[in-house]
């Protein structure tokens, strides 16, 4: 894929060679971003970063060390193999350890088709201060905001290349645009804020600053007044913002290394109910214009759409090599690594099946309770889905929004929640997790 990576990468393999490694693989990143902030109309940050990390991972039998540096003058890669072989000799075995067959390699080696790099030339800091500042008077024109506590925007591009000695070479590259805002309404401890930025790879994609500041704005002063809410058990809609974490934490429970360690409640549940029937969580490394997806994993094995849950039935783990050997099962194509770490295992784009409804109807359905807009803190145990989050957003009567509420609890059992959702079809599908708002029953609120 590149020019400058492609031979970084074989020349830490070659080193790696030399230094007595058996197999090894290397990747290196190269990365420039760009962040640019304002407040009162002056700019208040300014930070620009680039630079080339690399990481190389040597196989010694089955024992394994992994070495990184930001250097790559020669002498460094060589220091970085030898450091890398003495490691490995010294690790304890493991059996689970090893690359790829040559012949479970991925054919396709960029990602071009998945279009995730916008071609534009990169935007300049002025450009990104101006867009910062349009954003900021959006949200300032909306009537009772009394501050903007920040108003940003962003941009980075990200090149990937990874090799290993057993054949393997390719890489791909990222671009990633970002504009937010942060409102305030009130004074002193009356004070409330919300805010609205988005994310995208092609920069011609991005909400308009003006529409990023309006809805900030509006989001905020909706907030005003705000107090704690009822206690007692009420159902909960989680509002599309903030939804997916829900999802995640399933995500995080049938993620391989946690069915490997013993550490997830759904350990036993491969093969069983864990959404309501008709509901479908898909993951689809392939879609354009995404951030999470890429054509090969960080073993280089080739990445494909899995059904994660069907019809509300879990069908498999999150796999890479090592944990599915561990499980006995064949990897899924999840492997994920930085440069100082081995692969392990990690979902990307994923997608829940949305409902008939938008978020109105399910407040209607709702009837009475709580819409969460903001959650903060949490004690999840991993274990045994036992769940604890602060919250706020609004208090629904008669399936309207009655006030807001913040400083309140919500509890339950994460098997027992998941079991009980029922999506809307708000879901804004050029996010890597796609989920809509989502009601969740028999909750447990502490408030007032």
């Amino acid at each position: 894929m590149s020019d400058t990576l492609a031979p970084l990468t074989e020349a830490l393999l070659d080193a790696a060679r030399r230094a007595g490694a058996e197999a090894a693989d290397a990747i290196a990143i190269d990365g420039t971003s760009l962040e640019i902030a304002v407040r009162a109309g002056t700019l208040e940050q300014a930070e620009r970063s680039e630079g080339v990390e690399i990481g190389l991972r040597v196989l010694i039998g089955r024992r394994q060390a992994c070495v990184s540096a930001s250097d790559t003058r020669p002498e460094t890669l060589r220091e970085m193999a030898e450091r890398a072989v003495t490691m490995a000799r010294l690790a304890p075995e493991d059996p689970t350890v090893g690359l790829a067959d040559p012949a479970q390699l991925a054919k396709a080696r960029d990602a071009s088709q998945l279009d995730m790099s916008d071609p534009s030339p990169d935007p300049d800091p002025a450009a990104l201060e101006e867009a910062a500042r349009r954003a900021e008077a959006a949200a300032l024109a909306v009537k009772g905001i009394t501050q903007v506590q920040s108003a940003s925007a962003g941009f980075s591009r990200r090149r990937v290349h990874l090799a290993a000695t057993n054949g393997f070479t390719g890489g791909y590259e990222r671009s990633d645009h970002g504009l937010g805002c942060v409102a305030i309404t009130g004074e002193g401890l009356g004070m409330e804020r919300d805010y609205c930025g988005d994310g995208r790879n092609h920069a011609a994609d991005l909400m308009s600053p003006e529409e990023i500041g309006r809805i900030a704005g509006e989001r905020t002063v909706a907030r005003a007044g705000a107090r704690k809410p009822p206690t007692g058990a009420y159902p909960v809609i989680y509002d599309e913002r903030i939804s997916s974490g829900l999802i995640g934490h399933l995500l995080a429970a049938t993620n391989g290394s946690a069915i490997v360690r013993g550490a997830s409640w759904a350990r036993a549940l491969l093969g069983e109910q864990v959404l309501p029937k008709g509901l479908s969580l898909v993951e689809d490394p392939h879609r354009p214009r995404t951030s999470a997806s890429k054509p090969f994993d960080a073993e280089g094995l080739p990445t494909t759409r899995r059904v994660i849950v069907e019809d509300g039935v879990l069908t498999g783990w999150t796999l890479d090599l090592a944990t599915g050997r561990k499980l006995g099962l064949p990897s899924t194509a999840n492997a994920s690594r930085g440069t100082s770490s081995p692969p392990s295992p990690s979902n990307g784009n994923v997608a829940l099946s949305q409902g008939d409804i938008d978020l109105a109807g399910l407040m209607a359905e709702m009837g009475t309770g709580l819409l969460i807009t903001s959650m903060i803190g949490s004690s999840i145990n991993a274990t045994t889905g036992d769940y604890s989050r602060g919250a706020s957003g609004f208090w629904v009567e008669n399936g309207q929004i009655a006030y807001p509420v913040n400083e309140c609890t919500v509890a339950g059992n994460l098997r027992d929640m998941l079991m009980t959702i029922r999506p809307a079809n708000d879901a804004r599908t050029h996010l890597s997790r796609v989920v809509p708002s989502l009601l969740v029953e028999g909750l447990t609120l502490a408030g007032a």
